[in-house]
């Protein structure tokens, strides 16, 4: 069985609006990094959205990027993604595929045991849902040094209780940023 890491840029104060976090090829790389390090990506239907509808045309080089970006689309492209959501059923993005929003708890577990290289969360609601259900093993999570003064924030619908979590590494980027990797503990 694979693990379920919860990935997500994020400010110091919480913000986790994708327009808030520094967006450089150092970032990129990373989360390419990160990607790789993974069997498949996990999103809830309204990140997919917003990502399906700029990535795809940088994988195809309609969009002039840096080269970190572009290996991060092309990457993206060829990497499984999977959807959670009740209101579409149909995603056409390359190697995309639908997990009925049913049984959530049911559908992540059958995709983690799929998955033995592990899957990559990258939905703020979706995560808060996922913890509730204790599925989510690890985090890792970049703090960008900025406070954005608005929302969404992270985990904005509350969990019932407090997670503890251990310290796995804590790696500084050159932009002030710092990557933070975060186990359950048990």
């Amino acid at each position: 069985m694979g693990l379920l890491t919860f990935s997500l840029n994020v400010t110091l104060d919480g913000c986790v609006d994708h327009q808030e976090g520094i967006a450089d090829e150092e970032t990129h790389a990373l989360f390419t990094r990160l990607m790789d390090e993974n069997g498949a990506m996990l999103w809830g239907r309204v990140t997919y959205e917003m990502m399906e509808g700029f990535w795809p045309a940088v994988a195809r080089g309609d969009e002039e990027v840096p080269p970190a970006i572009h290996e991060w689309a092309v990457k993206l492209e060829a990497k499984p993604k999977y959807v959670v959501s009740s209101a579409r059923t149909d995603f056409t993005w390359a190697n995309s595929h639908h997990i009925a929003g049913g049984d959530l708890r049911e559908g992540v577990q059958k995709l983690k045991d799929a998955t033995p290289a592990g899957v990559l969360l990258g939905s703020g609601k979706l995560a808060t849902e996922l913890d509730r259900l204790d599925l989510i093993d690890e985090y890792k999570l970049l703090v960008h040094p900025r406070i954005a003064g608005h929302g969404p924030t992270l985990y904005q619908d509350g969990l019932a209780g407090t997670r503890q979590l251990e310290l796995v590494s804590a790696e500084p980027l050159r932009n002030g940023a710092v990557f933070m990797h975060y186990r359950r503990a048990r």
